[in-house]
């Protein structure tokens, strides 16, 4: 038996799909290479923005049709598209769909496996044994050792995973449908966080990623459970591991005790996820974000502070709703000041059952979204390629995560997530390289390990660079 996985979104529906894959190849399925082969087929959805949501139906559309000409395959639908109370008219409007898994919730897949078990163990056992006689009803499928359950083994030697240590959100911005489609906020405990960062780190894992809507809210619905700055100090302490991040944070609720623990501990990369979304007071009032553009200035210089060398990215919406164009210019303003390292631009797109779709008028002409988006964009562009500029002739530590075989080189990112290919004769996925960098771009850096030989020819950009 063979599954397919497509996963639409963030890295929290990468770690949910991280482990339904592992809970099936427990149970025996193995991977597909490709669609044709699967007789499991599982689509993980997000409906963040419209555009995802649009894939995602079209990708439903595309299932209907293989389901039509192969009616012995089983699909799945999981992740916000289902939501965490699936809709009553699903059946309905999917009815090719066997199993609508709510986002962190694989309980629903484990119940249709088991059932789907027992119907072909019946039947196997009818063939086999004499009328009469009835399979014994306690028999259950034989199970691997559970130290696999939340990686598979297909996927043994990847150095990276995202571990979700927040779930659902309550903050409910007025744009925001997360809420809506993953429940309220719930932290998980820290000895649940903490096991399953030991068996990842024994899988070969060298860096993981804490997830949450908002993380640094961790453990506000624990009692003597602590918070993220201790959750994080007792991950990096786990043998086996090189780095830990962290995200994504609110700038209500990242903390003092939070940056100290990120400026104290070589382990944790100095990255800060921290959307702003807005940079006019009147937008983020009507986002319901709970600071002002002056909050979240003082925010990153108190980081930068602490951590000079700290990398801060952002999100940044434009045409919100009402938005004018001063106050997109006020967003502008707030991008040229601060030099993100990184931002992800959206237009908005009003979403079902948040207070934004429901009382405002959705009256910025999408041309303009796209104009106001490629602005930023245009900008960001600019600021990244001085950033990275500043790095050649610089040696960065790399985590090594592949190799772009068609290059012939190894890619990894920096510490501050800087995506970094190189060439090199010695490394492995998982291995600490020093890299001595000697090409930028807005968006890459190029270099070579020094302390190796050097593999294949140059890049072509960095060919051209030496007018080689």
């Amino acid at each position: 038996m063979k599954y397919f996985l497509v996963t639409i979104g963030c890295q929290m529906n990468d770690a949910d799909a991280r482990y339904v894959a592992a809970e099936l190849e427990r149970r025996g399925y193995a991977p597909a290479a490709q669609l044709e082969e699967a007789n499991l087929i599982l689509l993980n959805t997000c409906v963040v923005r419209q555009q995802a949501e649009n894939k995602a139906l079209a990708r439903l559309r595309e299932l209907a049709e293989w389901r039509a000409r192969r009616p012995e395959l089983r699909i799945i639908l999981m992740g916000c598209l289902v939501g965490a109370r699936p809709s009553p008219d699903f059946s309905t409007r999917f009815p090719f769909v066997d199993v609508f898994l709510p986002p962190s919730d694989i309980g629903p897949l484990l119940r249709f496996l088991d059932e789907q078990g027992e119907r072909d163990r019946g039947e196997r056992d009818r063939e086999r044994q004499p009328a009469g006689r009835k399979a014994p009803a306690n028999e259950l499928p034989v199970e691997t050792n559970d130290e696999e359950a939340v990686f598979p083994p297909s996927r043994r030697g990847e150095p990276t995973a995202g571990v979700p240590v927040v779930l659902g959100c309550s903050q409910a911005c007025t744009y925001c449908v997360i809420p809506y489609r993953r429940g309220r906020e719930r932290s998980r405990l820290p000895q649940d966080v903490l096991s399953e960062v030991r068996r990842l780190a024994e899988a070969g894992v060298r860096e993981v990623t804490l997830l949450g809507q908002i993380i640094d809210r961790y453990g506000k619905d624990l009692l003597n459970s602590g918070d993220l700055a201790d959750l994080l100090g007792a991950v990096a302490d786990i043998d086996g591991l090189a780095r830990v991040r962290f995200l994504t944070s609110h700038p209500s609720y990242l903390s003092e005790r939070i940056i100290r623990t990120v400026a104290e501990n070589p382990k944790i990369c100095p990255v800060f996820e921290l959307p702003i979304q807005a940079g006019s007071d009147a937008v983020l009032a009507a986002m319901r974000r709970g600071y002002t553009s002056a909050d979240y200035r003082r925010l990153t210089d108190r980081i930068r502070s602490a951590i000079p060398h700290a990398a801060l990215h952002t999100d940044i919406i434009v045409g919100f709703p009402g938005e004018t164009e001063d106050q997109f210019e006020q967003s502008v303003r707030i991008v040229e000041e601060i030099g993100f390292q990184k931002i992800h631009i959206a237009r908005y797109s009003p979403r079902p059952l948040t207070w934004a779709a429901r009382h405002l008028i959705d009256n910025v002409p999408p041309a303009e979204k796209t104009r106001r988006q490629q602005r930023i964009e245009a900008i960001q562009k600019a600021i990244q390629t001085r950033q990275n500029a500043a790095l050649i002739g610089t040696t960065v530590e790399v985590l090594v995560d592949g190799r772009d075989e068609l290059r012939g080189r190894w890619r990894g990112r920096s510490a501050d997530d800087r995506l970094v290919f190189f060439s090199s004769s010695r490394a492995r996925p998982g291995d600490l390289i020093r890299v001595h960098i000697e090409w930028t771009g807005p968006f890459t850096l190029i270099g070579r390990d020094p302390r190796a030989g050097n593999e294949g020819p140059l890049p072509p950009a960095l060919s051209a660079a030496r007018g080689t």
